[in-house]
C-alpha cells in the first residue's frame, strides 16, 4: 500500500516509520511535533538504555525540524524520511558528528563528510540527531565501550542489547528512533535484532556499496543494512540505502524497488530448510532451539514445509576460515598497535584479532578464500531444494550487561570472545541475504530471533517472505515495558 496518513496517536513515537512519514507528508503531524515527541522520549529513557550518543542540542534540532516544516509548506519535499529524526550507527561517518567508534582513541574525531549510505539517508530527508552506541570498533556482539558505557536491553535493562548495532536495535525497540541503520560483519544486524525483538536485514553482498573504504576488492565480510520495527519500514530504508555506485567496484547493478512493488509471498508449499544447530555442532542455551522450532510449527500451520537439513561441509573448517579472514581484516589496527601508548587503550579482543594476523601467510588467506567459496556452493546447493534456510540468530538469550561475553554455553567452553556467536558466520561468509526476524520469547520473557537465508541477489524474494512471515506471526506485537531507572 502507498503511504497513507493514519489517525495520529497522542504519542507520535508509537507510529511506525512508514506511518510517521505519511503523517508528516500529509501535515497531519508537523516535523516539529515529531522532533519534540522523540526528544521527550529520549530524555526520559536514554539515561537507562544508553542507545543514543553524541546528540545535538535540543534547540538546534528543533530549529532543523522547523526548517523541514517550512520546506514542506513551500513544496520542497525531500523524501520519505522528511523531517524524521535519525541517529547513525557510530561506526559510520555523518558530517559534523563525532565518529568515536566506542574508542578513547577516537574521541576527538569529527566526520568531514558522510559515508555513502549515510548520505543516502540524508538525501531521503532525515534529520540527524546523533549516533547510536556500539562496542569498541564494533568488535564483539555486546555493545559496551569505555567511552559511553553499555547499551542495555529494551526488554530488561539489566541485560545486554547484543551488538554491534546494539544502540540501533534498542533505539528502535524503545521507540526512541523511528528507523535505524546498522552494519553487520559477524551478526551485528541479526544478533541485536534478536535480543530486542526487531528486524535486521543483511543484504546480498554488494547491494549497499561501501564508500569510502581502503580496499574495494578483497575485504567483503561487512555490509551496512537496515533495521526496523516492522517489515515495511525495513524495506523502505533498504530502498534508500541500496543501489550501485561506480566508486565501489563490486556493487550490484540491481536496485531495490519501492515498497509498493512488493507482494507477500504465498506460504502454501513454501520450503524452509532447518539448519538448527548443525546437528549439535553448535552449543545452544536450553530453550533457544525450542522457541525457534515452536515458531516454525506456527508457519507449518500456514502451509509452510519445514525439513531438517545439513550442508555438506565441515563446520570446523568454516570456523577456521572465519578466524583467518577476521584476523586478516584487522590489519587496520596496526597504526594503533605500533604506538605503545595507544595500544594500552585498545580493547583486548581488538589486540587479539590483530596479533592473530601477524604471522598471516598468503597461503592461509588463499585457502580461506577457497573454503569460503566452497561454503557458498554448499548453501547454493541446498537453496536449489529449499526456498530459504533457517537457524537461530544467537546461541544464547540476552545475558547480563556486565558480562563481556559468555564463557560457556550449556557446559561447553567458548574458546574465543566471539565463539558464542558462531551461528552467524555462515550467513556472513556466504555473502547471501539474511533476514533476522523475531522468533518468540522464553519463559522469562526474553526474546530470540531467527535467521532466514535467501538466494544470492534475490533480496526482494526474501523480503516478500518476511512480509508473509510477519502476517503469520505476532512476535512484533509484544513491545517492551521500559523503565526509568535500573
Amino acid at each position: 500500500m502507498p503511504l497513507e496518513a493514519q489517525p495520529t496517536p497522542s504519542n507520535l513515537t508509537e507510529l511506525s516509520a512508514s506511518s510517521l512519514s505519511a503523517a508528516i507528508r500529509s501535515r497531519t503531524a508537523s516535523c516539529s511535533e515529531v522532533m519534540q515527541a522523540y526528544l521527550t522520549r529520549i530524555h526520559r529513557y536514554n539515561g537507562v538504555y544508553n542507545a543514543i550518543i553524541s546528540m545535538l542540542d535540543d534547540d538546534e534540532l528543533m530549529q532543523r525540524a522547523a526548517e523541514a516544516d517550512r520546506d514542506l509548506e513551500q513544496g520542497r519535499y525531500h523524501g520519505w524520511m522528511h523531517g524524521m529524526p535519525h541517529a547513525v550507527k557510530d561506526l559510520a561517518n555523518a558530517q559534523g558528528f563525532p565518529t568515536v567508534e566506542g574508542s578513547p582513541l577516537q574521541t576527538d574525531s569529527v566526520a568531514e563528510a558522510d559515508d555513502l549510505f549515510v548520505s543516502r539517508i540524508r538525501s531521503a530527508g532525515a534529520i540527524f540527531i546523533g549516533k547510536t552506541n556500539t562496542p569498541e570498533f564494533g568488535y564483539g556482539s555486546q555493545s559496551y565501550n569505555p567511552v559511553f558505557g553499555a547499551v542495555r536491553n529494551a526488554y530488561d535493562p539489566r541485560l545486554t542489547s547484543g551488538g554491534s548495532s546494539g544502540g540501533a536495535a534498542v533505539g528502535l525497540a524503545a521507540n526512541m528512533l523511528p528507523s535505524a541503520d546498522g552494519s553487520d560483519m559477524m551478526g551485528s544486524l541479526r544478533n541485536p535484532a534478536a535480543f530486542n525483538n526487531v528486524i535486521g536485514f543483511r543484504p546480498s553482498q554488494g547491494l549497499i556499496p561501501d564508500h569510502p573504504t581502503s580496499d574495494i576488492f578483497y575485504q567483503q565480510l561487512a555490509t551496512a543494512g537496515p533495521m526496523g520495527r516492522n517489515v515495511e519500514d525495513t524495506i523502505r530504508l533498504l530502498h534508500s540505502l541500496a543501489g550501485p555506485d561506480p566508486r565501489f567496484a563490486l556493487s550490484r547493478t540491481s536496485e531495490i524497488p519501492d515498497y509498493e512493488a512488493f507482494q507477500p509471498r504465498g506460504l502454501q508449499g513454501f520450503k524452509i530448510g532447518w539448519l538448527g544447530s548443525y546437528d549439535g555442532y553448535l552449543a545452544m542455551e536450553p530453550g533457544v532451539l525450542g522457541v525457534c522450532e515452536e515458531n516454525l510449527k506456527q508457519l507449518e500451520g500456514q502451509g509452510v514445509v519445514v525439513e531438517p537439513c545439513r550442508p555438506q561441509y565441515d563446520m570446523a573448517r568454516l570456523w577456521q576460515t572465519w578466524r583467518t579472514l577476521r584476523h586478516w581484516s584487522s590489519r587496520w589496527v596496526k597504526e594503533y598497535y605500533d604506538d605503545p601508548a595507544k595500544r594500552r587503550l585498545l580493547k583486548p579482543e581488538v589486540i587479539w584479532e590483530y596479533e592473530g594476523g601477524l604471522d598471516m601467510t598468503a597461503a592461509r588467506v588463499y585457502d580461506a578464500g577457497v573454503a569460503r567459496s566452497e561454503w557458498y556452493e554448499a548453501l547454493r546447493t541446498l537453496l536449489d531444494e529449499y526456498d530459504v534456510l533457517a537457524l537461530p540468530s544467537a546461541q544464547v538469550f540476552p545475558f547480563p550487561a556486565d558480562v563481556h561475553w559468555p564463557k560457556s554455553i550449556n557446559g561447553r567452553e567458548m574458546d574465543t570472545y566471539h565463539r558464542w556467536m558462531e551461528v552467524v558466520i555462515g550467513g556472513t561468509l556466504s555473502g547471501l541475504p539474511v533476514a533476522g526476524l523475531p522468533a518468540g520469547f522464553n519463559d522469562r520473557g526474553l526474546p530470540i530471533g531467527m535467521q532466514f537465508i535467501g538466494r544470492m541477489g534475490k533480496d526482494v524474494e526474501l523480503l516478500e517472505f518476511t512480509m508473509a512471515y510477519e502476517a503469520a506471526t505476532d512476535h512484533l506485537d509484544r513491545r517492551p515495558r521500559l523503565r526509568e531507572s535500573l
